[in-house]
């Protein structure tokens, strides 16, 4: 019998023979280094930001985006709510939508605001746990809890309810505190006379 040499390992990307010299290997496939990118977004990638999927190579954000989670609460960080599928880079298929549809979550038919949840007293939509307002028994969205009048934010020390609506303590004393002569001129200067 002759002596047949090892076969060479195949790039799964470009399908040709990969040497030792030009081999980078992630998921168990070996690739040359020039077909060592990403899939979605073509960047050089290295051993700390290499995810394979399936033979196929993605970096950390990319394959996050394709194959990760979506929907609200999941994203970049501490209270981020992360939409990004990676449409850009030309991801069209994804594991998951980012919202139930109106179909399958709710029985509705669609339009509007289909989730079940409490609603934001000042937008009337549904209020997420990730979303919602910390200092305040009511369920707002963090966006949403601002002065009525002036927009400032407020949190549990700086705002006032009135009518259901939040306002700074300022805007709150000018629009319904007392009127009248002898008030707002400050500490203890209450007239009489």
């Amino acid at each position: 019998m002759p002596f047949k040499p090892p076969e060479q390992a195949k790039c799964p990307k470009c399908g040709k023979a990969v040497y030792a010299a030009e081999e980078k290997v992630a998921g168990g496939h070996k690739f040359h280094k020039g077909c060592f990118k990403c899939n979605m977004c073509n960047k050089f990638l290295e051993s700390t930001n290499v995810s394979e999927h399936e033979s196929e190579l993605y970096c950390k954000q990319c394959h996050g985006r394709k194959f990760g989670p979506k929907g609200y609460g999941f994203g970049g960080g501490a209270g981020a709510l992360g939409m990004d599928k990676g449409e850009r880079f030309g991801n069209k298929a994804c594991e998951m939508d980012n919202k139930p549809s109106g179909d399958s979550f709710t029985g509705s038919s669609g339009g509007g605001d289909s989730g079940t949840g409490p609603k934001c007293p000042r937008c009337g939509k549904t209020v997420y746990d990730a979303e919602r307002a910390i200092g305040s028994t009511v369920p707002w969205h963090k966006t949403c809890f601002n002065c009525k009048s002036c927009k400032k934010s407020v949190d549990s020390s700086t705002m006032a309810f009135h009518e259901q609506e939040v306002y700074c303590k300022t805007c709150y004393g000018k629009n319904f505190g007392p009127k009248g002569f002898g008030f707002g001129q400050g500490a203890g200067t209450l007239s009489m006379g």
